[in-house]
């Protein structure tokens, strides 16, 4: 997969590590980028053609798929966080989390998946999380919806191999964007997420974890939870 001459469509891209996708895609040469919003009017990248999408609603993202038959490479970047916990949080924010990370990101792959099988095969990037690993206190749905999109990444990818679709996630920390405005850690400069990601999806990798503390969090993943959840646990 060639970023140069593709075609891309970028969900989310008004703000935060969106935008610079559709800013850094047309920078190495993307023949066209679709960047897309639930308001395109909030689209500041000059040269992208905007569209209006929300990911959660199906009729909006049949519409962009019908509109943009040449894209070859979908960036599924577009999220939200309600800061919600699962045993005495709001069910409708766990719900609009799995709806937004989940089933919207499913309902975009499965929209798109005949686009780019007709163009070729090409590639898919689903913007994750650290949090797709672990779990913390007062963010667990969103953790559990990333967790999931995760899995659904690993689904698809054996899927969507006889079409010869490259499916890569992308796992971080804390990037520099207003959804992590609040949070006073170190943070990641969201074009450097973005061009980790193309770099990867150039060497056809299969996964990009962008940032220590990522990587950290994986190999944990293979320990006793004690190790990793001690601290919060003794509280």
């Amino acid at each position: 997969m060639k970023v140069s001459g593709s075609v891309a469509l970028v969900t989310g891209a008004n703000r935060g590590i969106g935008r610079q996708f559709a800013r850094l895609l047309l920078e190495r040469g993307a023949s066209k980028v679709y960047a897309t919003a639930r308001t395109p009017a909030s689209i500041d990248v000059p040269g992208v053609e905007t569209l209006r999408l929300d990911i959660t609603d199906p009729a909006s993202v049949a519409a962009v798929a019908s509109a943009a038959t040449d894209v070859d490479l979908l960036i599924n970047n577009a999220g939200i966080t309600t800061n919600t916990n699962l045993v005495t949080g709001d069910l409708d924010k766990i719900r609009l989390e799995m709806e937004t990370h989940f089933y919207g990101t499913l309902g975009m792959i499965r929209a798109f998946s005949p686009v780019l099988a007709a163009n070729g095969g090409g590639a898919i990037v689903n913007v994750l999380s650290a949090l797709s690993w672990f779990s913390f206190d007062g963010a667990n749905a969103y953790g559990a919806a990333k967790a999931a999109e995760w899995s659904l990444t690993n689904g698809v990818r054996l899927e969507l191999a006889e079409q010869q679709t490259l499916v890569t996630g992308v796992h971080l920390g804390a990037a520099d964007t207003d959804m992590m405005a609040d949070y006073e850690g170190p943070k990641i400069d969201p074009a450097d997420v973005v061009r980790a990601t193309l770099d990867a999806v150039e060497a056809g990798k299969l996964e990009v974890v962008v940032d220590e503390w990522s990587a950290n969090v994986k190999a944990s993943l293979s320990r006793d939870p004690l190790e990793f959840y001690g601290p919060s646990l003794s509280a």
